[in-house]
């Protein structure tokens, strides 16, 4: 199954976007967050992104999900961090957070490939709130 990873700039806001991906998944799927540089400083860390990663890393493949900004370029140095083995079966997505966690748990508790996954998780972009 493939393996998720929350990045955000807060603690807080990684921790709330797993656990809501999570009750979506029915905890069937792996994610792991990493926020803040600690519990308490706002940005980004990249040992607490691979620590994420080797947590959710599947064979199957691990989606990357950031919020914005530093996140991205902490997330690549994390991955880098991985063998080069795993690196092949690591995502950065550009899903937007929240909506793309939930869509992309719910889309690996179905058992889809780590491409088929990204793309719904990408496609939350376009999903309308207000018909």
């Amino acid at each position: 199954m493939v393996g998720i990873v929350i990045v955000s700039h807060s603690a807080k806001v990684a921790v709330g976007v797993k656990e809501m991906a999570e009750q979506m998944s029915q905890g069937r799927v792996t994610i792991a967050a990493a926020g803040g540089v600690d519990d308490e400083t706002m940005g980004t860390n990249a040992e607490r992104i691979f620590a994420a990663l080797q947590e959710a890393y599947s064979p199957d493949g691990v989606l990357m999900l950031m919020d914005l900004g530093s996140a991205v370029m902490s997330t690549q140095m994390a991955i880098e961090m991985m063998s080069e083995g795993q690196q092949k079966h690591i995502k950065m997505s550009e899903a937007p957070l929240v909506e793309g966690a939930i869509v992309a748990a719910v889309e690996s508790s179905l058992g889809r490939n780590l491409e088929e996954v990204n793309r719904a998780a990408e496609a939350a972009s376009k999903m309308r709130k207000i018909l």
